[in-house]
């Protein structure tokens, strides 16, 4: 039987060194956060071959002084607190004294620093653990550690590094939060001699994000700006266009510290819920401040985990504050027709963006022009002259379209005396006059216009909805000015407003409108039941049974019909009038599972009514299933009126929006 002993410091070194340092990245933040805790308002970071060879962390914050230099590499040695009582009130980034000492355990390690009282800087070598050099060397205000060969003496934990680009984006990663959560700090990332990234430090928010994730993104974010008791938070959301497929892009920052914690993010996510897809996630900066005395930071050796003793009161509030952001405006998304490819040596658009003006469209000039076209066009070079495939005869469409339109538009011509032809036009004009009297009879064009001729749809009670564009759609005040142009696909509705043309997607917007209406009617009215046979059958755990038993009233209510099968099993025996023929037992033990979240936006009931709205949902019309001028009238109407008209409740846009000059630009009416 082996014997209890106390380890030697070099393994207890190693061993603390596993918990704090497990990759590169894991140096430069702790080393990072030393500099920001030392005032610095510049930071560069410098790697090489994934910082597995060399890492340079410089920064021009305090310094240390000569005679400290030694004793900061030692385990539990900080500036940052001096008793028990100071963790509560925690406000530097570091305070517990390893990083150093497990840096030096697993590396070679050398310091140059300053304070700006000394004359002269420090060089201090240390490597596995052992000092090497004590030395004076001329050196700015500062400090800058250069860490050379990392694990060099743990050859099993250099094993389990990834390769160097995979390591370098672990560091790249880690600067970018440093970044964002100290926009006030100048920071630097510098990999293989390249720089990566570079901020300016002035103290932007928005101007970080720039430089970081580029223009798209900083052209599509809401601000925030919440505060309540005891917590306030600021920052940007994402609008839900700019949605990613993972949680990366989730950047919130506690106290200056980033951290990661599944409550925060899972109360963004829910905040986001109506507007973005499943299994896609919002891009969050948000920078909240929370009382110390509220949070556990010394959790972990890494502090990247807290613990708060108010979780639920942290949830509603990061809930609340991202909810006010997403409806502090109208949110459809503005589409842009893409750029039509450069045609040969010219830029003029292709065919499919050159429709011909019907007036104009005379089929003997089309033939002539055409035929002409096709004598001064170049031949196109084919290995096989006698296959005439697809792109092909797309071709050579596009090529007598476009000599047509080059020579017919009025929009192009190269002379402006050739801009009015009056003998030309004067025959057009006759030409399609008589077409009209004698191939259109006079019923069909009455017909057509009332069916897709927007009659002035009825003034209702208004509804306000702050607006980011200058016009507003969404307000009942204006559903007189818009006209209803029709259907297309016979799903998508077209609408034009002021110098916008929206489009509405049909069975989006029932599905919002459906959630809605039965969301509100279960709090004003209880519903009638309707039995199933044969009953569905839920075969549940312990805790499971248990919340069902808590909140079996709240279901009796709704008008589910429920009774114990066996143990813990349970027969569902009637269900809602409205869910008759949709509740399935996937959907009844979806809504029972999100019960058992510790954490829920909302109280439980309210949780139960949403997900009985939701289910109700599948009964919206659906795509390809045609609609009456009036229905559509009264589904947009009902649109109108509600809290999120922008997303149906999966997410997905109800309606989009594409201007006016954005389609004159496609056309060239305008350069």
């Amino acid at each position: 039987m082996n014997k209890i002993q106390v380890l030697d410091q070099v393994t207890i070194d190693k061993i603390a060194a596993g918990e704090v340092i497990e990759r590169p990245a894991s140096v430069v933040k702790e080393l990072v956060e030393n500099a920001i805790d030392a005032g610095a308002t510049s930071v560069t970071v410098e790697i090489k071959e994934g910082g597995i060879s060399y890492i340079r962390i410089a920064d021009n914050g305090c310094g240390i002084a000569r005679e400290e230099v030694p004793s900061a590499f030692l385990r539990h040695s900080t500036s940052k607190i001096r008793s028990v009582d100071d963790l509560v009130h925690i406000g530097s980034l570091g305070f517990r004294g390893e990083a150093l000492s497990s840096i030096a355990a697993v590396s070679q390690v050398e310091l140059v620093t300053k304070t700006k009282e000394d004359t002269y800087g420090t060089s201090y070598r240390i490597a596995g653990g052992k000092e090497e050099a004590l030395d004076d060397a001329g050196a700015p205000d500062g400090t800058t550690f250069l860490i050379r060969q990392l694990f060099y003496n743990t050859p099993a934990r250099r094993k389990f590094l990834k390769t160097p680009m995979t390591e370098a984006s672990h560091v790249g990663e880690l600067v970018t939060r440093m970044a964002l959560s100290h926009p006030e700090i100048s920071f630097q990332f510098i990999n293989n001699g390249q720089s990566k990234i570079h901020t300016s430090g002035n103290g932007n928010l928005k101007d970080v994000i720039y430089h970081v994730y580029g223009r798209e993104i900083a052209a599509n974010l809401l601000g925030v700006d919440y505060a309540r008791t005891g917590m306030k938070i600021t920052g940007y959301l994402g609008k839900p266009l700019i949605s990613r497929g993972n949680r990366n892009f989730e950047n919130y920052f506690i106290n200056g510290r980033y951290v990661k914690s599944n409550m925060i993010a899972k109360a963004i996510e829910d905040a986001y819920k109506d507007f973005t897809m499943q299994h896609k996630y919002p891009f969050v900066v948000l920078h909240m401040e929370i009382d110390g005395e509220h949070i556990d930071v010394n959790v972990h050796p890494t502090k990247m985990e807290l613990r708060f003793n108010n979780q639920q009161d942290v949830y509603n509030s990061v809930y609340e504050a991202v909810d006010r952001g997403l409806h502090a405006g109208e949110l459809i998304p503005h589409v842009e027709i893409p750029k039509p490819p450069a045609a040969e040596a010219s830029k003029r658009p292709v065919a499919a963006e050159t429709p011909v003006d019907p007036k104009k469209n005379d089929t003997a000039q089309l033939r002539q022009e055409s035929d002409q076209a096709r004598q001064e066009a170049p031949v196109r070079e084919e290995k096989d002259p006698e296959k005439k495939d697809v792109d092909y005869f797309m071709e050579e469409m596009k090529k007598r379209v476009r000599s047509y339109h080059d020579r017919q538009s009025s929009a192009e011509v190269q002379d402006k005396n050739a801009i009015f032809r009056p003998d030309v036009q004067a025959d057009w004009i006759r030409e399609a006059v008589e077409y009209a009297k004698t191939d259109v009879p006079q019923e069909k064009n009455d017909q057509t216009r009332n069916a897709y001729d927007t009659a002035p749809l009825k003034n209702e009670e208004a509804g306000t909805q702050i607006d980011m564009f200058e016009e507003k759609l969404l307000e009942r005040e204006r559903k007189a000015e818009y006209k209803l142009i029709g259907q297309a696909f016979d799903t998508y509705w077209i609408i034009e407003f002021c110098d916008s043309l929206y489009i509405i997607d049909q069975h989006a917007a029932h599905e919002r409108v459906l959630y809605e209406r039965t969301l509100k009617n279960m709090k004003t009215r209880e519903f009638t039941s309707q039995y199933i046979s044969p009953p569905i059958i839920l075969n549940l755990t312990m805790q499971e049974a248990e919340l069902l038993n808590t909140y079996m009233g709240r279901f009796t209510k709704l008008g589910f019909e429920m009774e114990e099968f066996g143990q813990e099993s349970y027969a569902v025996r009637a269900v809602p009038d409205n869910l008759f023929g949709i509740a399935k037992k996937e959907l009844l033990m979806e809504m029972i599972d999100s019960l058992s979240d510790e954490i829920s936006r909302n109280l439980s009931p309210d949780l139960i009514d949403e997900k009985v709205a939701s289910m109700s949902c599948k009964a919206a019309v659906k795509g390809n299933m045609k609609l009456s001028a009036a229905e559509v009238d009264a589904l947009i109407g009902e649109l109108l009126l509600l809290e999120n008209p922008y997303h149906c409740p999966h997410g997905r846009p109800t309606i989009i929006a594409m201007t006016r000059r954005e389609l004159e630009k496609k056309f060239k009416r305008i350069v």
